[in-house]
């Protein structure tokens, strides 16, 4: 089990009266470097027990990058803020790394599997394993939302996400949903670029463009 995010879900039971949510972002460039945003947040009681979460480490920043930190990885922002607004912690990391797969290497992320191989002819294969998080303690985990979304710089083949926004592909879960761990698998055929071909940019101007030219049009009539 994740200690980190294990720590994370029991800490419901002893602080919180809400929800914990945990939303991870990442960029997988063709060449298996990429980007990393991970963002979660909670809500709390009362005031007295923020120093208690921050003294644990989910919500001190000098904690967060640590777990972060490595030889193939590069922490380029930590946050870790109380919103009084609506009694809610925050903390939020990114990072870059060099290869998808040496992130399987921090402790934080030990039992994830994370796996970018050859495919079939200019394909490329993602694998990551989403283990179970055991709670106990009568936790309701409807109450535990987590999210992976992952940006793939190229054309999607076949994967098995919960959702899909062009090269972007999510999966959304409860902890019941998890049950005893998921996988997320993709096959995509990488762009010859690290970034996405500036042909794409310009089709979606023009799209926008004719789209704008017609509700103008039609607003006129």
């Amino acid at each position: 089990m994740n200690k980190f995010l294990a720590v994370l879900t029991v800490v419901i039971l002893l602080f919180l009266s809400g929800c914990i949510n945990y939303v991870q972002d990442m960029i997988i460039y063709p060449d298996g470097s990429g980007k990393l945003k991970i963002n979660y947040w909670m809500d709390y009681r009362e005031e007295e027990s923020v120093p208690v979460l921050e003294a644990i480490g989910l919500f001190n920043p000098d904690s967060i990058k640590k777990e972060f930190y490595s030889e193939f990885t590069t922490v380029t922002y930590v946050e870790a803020k109380t919103d009084t607004s609506d009694s809610t912690l925050h903390a939020i990391v990114h990072l870059d790394f060099t290869h998808v797969d040496s992130l399987s290497k921090l402790k934080v992320f030990s039992q994830y599997e994370f796996s970018l191989k050859d495919g079939a002819s200019g394909q490329k294969i993602y694998t990551q394993f989403i283990p179970p998080i055991t709670t106990g303690f009568g936790i309701d985990g409807s109450k535990y939302s987590i999210t992976y979304n992952i940006d793939f710089r190229g054309d999607i083949v076949t994967h098995n996400a919960t959702r899909k926004y062009g090269q972007i592909l999510s999966w959304s879960y409860s902890l019941p949903e998890i049950g005893r761990g998921k996988t997320i698998s993709v096959t995509f055929k990488p762009f010859k670029l690290k970034e996405t071909p500036y042909w794409i940019y310009i089709l979606t101007g023009i799209v926008l463009l004719v789209v704008v030219i017609f509700l103008f049009k039609k607003k006129k009539d």
